[in-house]
């Protein structure tokens, strides 16, 4: 056998072996889990039920039934304001998720904070994980009415208006369908019960498998299994 054919078949079984290995690596990267990260308060926390009773778990439950191969993980921290979520962003980051929901600003409202405040912390946060090309997805809150029409419409306003700035999908109210109804909060009114988790998770299901389409369809990867 001559030199040249040598080399010759011996790079042909190398340009085949780097094939199965490249065909391999895409295959792992199509079916590898959507990994999200939960970055909020209380609710996200689970504050007031078991661990396994936390928002993050049983969104990722319901999804897991659905078909859908994700991970949420919980980064939640209660008593958090949007200021001690921004302080932490790169310490969540390290996780590399793929997604993040950021959940924030009811502690900001409860203690009264300047909605402006709280509108710079969280478009902070937005910028960031942005920049480190990770997929936001905004979840909102509503002001406690008794802090008068002023404050309530800043407060409230401020979570379109960062959607609308940097086109991310919101979701209007984590406690829609729960906040004010006393069979599903416990004692203090503004957490939710295990039953009261449930309601979240039903209503937040349709917009988080909807973005779920859309971020496979932008990265080209497939939804489901």
């Amino acid at each position: 056998m001559s030199l040249a054919k040598g080399y010759g078949r011996f790079a042909a079984v190398v340009n085949s072996l780097l094939l199965v290995l490249l065909c391999l690596s895409a295959a792992h990267a199509q079916t590898a889990p959507v990994k999200i990260a939960m970055l909020g308060d209380s609710l996200t926390a689970g504050y007031g039920v078991k661990p396994e009773q936390a928002i993050p778990v049983r969104l990722q439950a319901a999804l897991k039934k659905e078909g859908r191969d994700v991970t949420i993980l919980n980064h939640g921290v209660s008593g958090d304001t949007s200021a001690g979520g921004l302080d932490r962003v790169d310490w969540m980051l390290a996780d590399k998720p793929d997604i993040v929901m950021v959940e924030l600003g009811a502690n900001d409202a409860l203690r009264a904070i300047d909605p402006a405040s709280t509108e710079r912390n969280l478009d902070a946060i937005i910028k960031k994980l942005q920049d480190a090309k990770v997929t936001v997805w905004l979840i909102g809150m509503m002001a406690p009415r008794n802090l008068g029409p002023e404050y309530v419409a800043a407060f409230d306003g401020l979570y379109k208006r960062l959607a609308d700035k940097y086109r991310i999908p919101l979701y209007p109210f984590i406690l829609d369908g729960v906040a004010q109804d006393a069979t599903l909060n416990q004692a203090d009114g503004m957490h939710p019960t295990p039953d009261g988790v449930e309601v979240v998770v039903k209503h937040l299901l349709l917009f988080v498998t909807k973005n779920l389409d859309d971020y496979a369809a932008s990265v080209h990867r497939p939804s489901r299994p």
